[in-house]
């Protein structure tokens, strides 16, 4: 990847991954498809070229994990920010300061989730290329979203002209919709310092598949992703789906 200027640009890839969480307790943890979930998205970092992978977590059985997987997890991230209220942003802010510090300042920052297991093999090499092709500042997983809807009001809003219901396949570039997966981002670190957001100035879309949308929050999500990962892997007949 190159910089602006011709220079070539360090990419950190930063997994967040906090020991609490109320949906799924110790999901980062859970076995999903015979690995813990966290595993999955550093694998697919630690596969790609050029990527830093490191992991930002304030549990010591996180970053044992996270160590042994390949990740690399230099400090335990601070209390104030492994809060249930914390946001994204100030946790890859500090991801940053601290890399500076330690190796140099990096020119892009990936943001990976682990809760989004599901990626294809060729996926965040596909992201690092058309990142750089469109020489935007920023770059968000989408997938494409159905046109169908609704905002509850009253009366409740449409995202759609109800009087002339439009087909999925009559949809063009102009009038597709999509939804942030939460899965991966893209993002020059400037955009983190000036605007302490992982999107900001010239943004892109990166169209994922709609598998690769699977986000972990409940049971239901984790079963749905153990069948996918199996089915990608080819031995969706063995399946065990854990319980949680």
């Amino acid at each position: 990847m190159q910089a602006r200027g011709g220079q070539s640009a360090s990419i950190l890839c930063v997994i967040p991954a906090r020991g609490g969480s109320k949906g799924v307790p110790r999901k980062n943890l859970l076995d999903v498809g015979g690995k813990p979930l966290i595993v999955w998205t550093i694998e697919q970092a630690l596969a790609t070229p050029g990527l830093d992978v490191l992991v930002s977590t304030d549990d010591e059985e996180i970053a044992e994990v996270a160590r042994a997987a390949g990740a690399r997890v230099p400090w335990l991230r601070p209390d104030e920010l492994a809060q249930d209220t914390t946001p994204t942003e100030p946790v890859v802010r500090h991801a940053i300061e601290q890399v500076t510090a330690e190796r140099g300042r990096p020119g892009v920052v990936m943001l990976l989730q682990a809760t989004s297991p599901v990626r294809h093999d060729d996926t965040l090499a596909r992201a690092l290329a058309e990142f750089t092709d469109a020489g935007v500042d920023s770059m968000v997983g989408v997938v494409e979203q159905p046109p169908f809807i609704w905002q509850a009001g009253a009366p409740p809003t449409a995202a759609y002209d109800v009087a002339a219901r439009p087909r999925r396949q009559d949809l063009t570039d102009e009038t597709r919709r999509y939804r942030e997966t939460g899965s991966l981002y893209l993002t020059r670190t400037e955009v983190y310092e000036q605007h302490n957001n992982r999107l900001g100035g010239r943004i892109g879309l990166f169209v994922m598949t709609e598998d690769e949308g699977i986000d972990i929050d409940t049971e239901f999500d984790v079963a749905l992703a153990v069948a996918r990962i199996r089915h990608l892997r080819g031995d969706e007949c063995s399946a065990h789906v854990p319980r949680v």
